[in-house]
């Protein structure tokens, strides 16, 4: 049922790609991170011929991040992420109020299937600094929703904490790798989201994936190959 490279394992298993490049593993592994989650990770390069021979044997899909647990399969970031809630965090990676809660999904939600030009223009790639793209008014819309929305949610949501609703939630997960893009791609920001961007790079759990992204050596063209929501 699940390929030839199923296993009964002691702990959760976490397949993802690049850690430089693939955002979509970044926001299921933060999530099990912050879900105290204790899992083995296994890191498959992206566009590669051991990508195309070994996700078969873990993913339905063919695609990263997907998670195995106690004889399931889990493969999509958002799933992981709530099951990973669910699971080991026991709900309080979603605010315990409705409305904040409904406005933290509406978020994640928003991240999760929309902003295909900032996604297409604006690659995540750790390791690079001061790139430039010519903006369309396709990105330039995404980029300027995703600022509103960051201080939006600061401003009415943020008060407990500093993460977009004060406490980390799966919405954080979610915007965690916008953040490097922002970065990488120099995107003017205000004080509001300029905060936010500092406030999620400077989290331990994100600064080791970074570590980890800048010990990676491959490099590859096509920046969002064999990723998956």
């Amino acid at each position: 049922m699940f390929g030839k490279g199923w296993v009964e394992l002691d702990k959760p298993l976490l397949i993802i790609g690049n850690k430089n490049y693939s955002s979509w593993s970044l926001r299921a592994w933060l999530a099990a991170c912050k879900a105290n989650m204790d899992f083995e990770e296994k890191r498959i390069p992206l566009d590669t011929p051991e990508f195309s021979q070994e996700i078969v044997r873990y993913s339905p899909t063919r695609r990263v991040p997907v998670l195995q647990d106690k004889g399931r399969v889990i493969w999509d970031s958002l799933a992981i992420a709530e099951y990973a809630n669910d699971a080991y965090a026991g709900g309080r990676l979603w605010p315990q109020d409705a409305v904040v809660r409904a406005s933290d999904r509406a978020a994640t939600a928003e991240m999760h299937s929309g902003f295909a030009a900032l996604r297409g223009g604006m690659p995540m790639n750790i390791r690079a600094s001061d790139r430039v793209v010519l903006q369309n008014d396709a990105l330039s819309a995404d980029i300027r929703r995703v600022i509103e929305l960051w201080r939006t949610c600061r401003q009415e949501f943020g008060a407990g904490g500093n993460w977009l609703f004060g406490q980390f939630s799966i919405a954080d997960a979610f915007y965690a790798p916008v953040t490097f893009r922002f970065t990488t791609y120099r995107v003017p920001l205000d004080t509001v989201e300029r905060e936010y961007v500092n406030h999620v790079q400077s989290d331990p759990d994100v600064r080791a994936w970074v570590a980890a992204a800048l010990e990676e050596t491959e490099v590859i063209a096509a920046e969002e190959v064999g990723v998956a929501k």
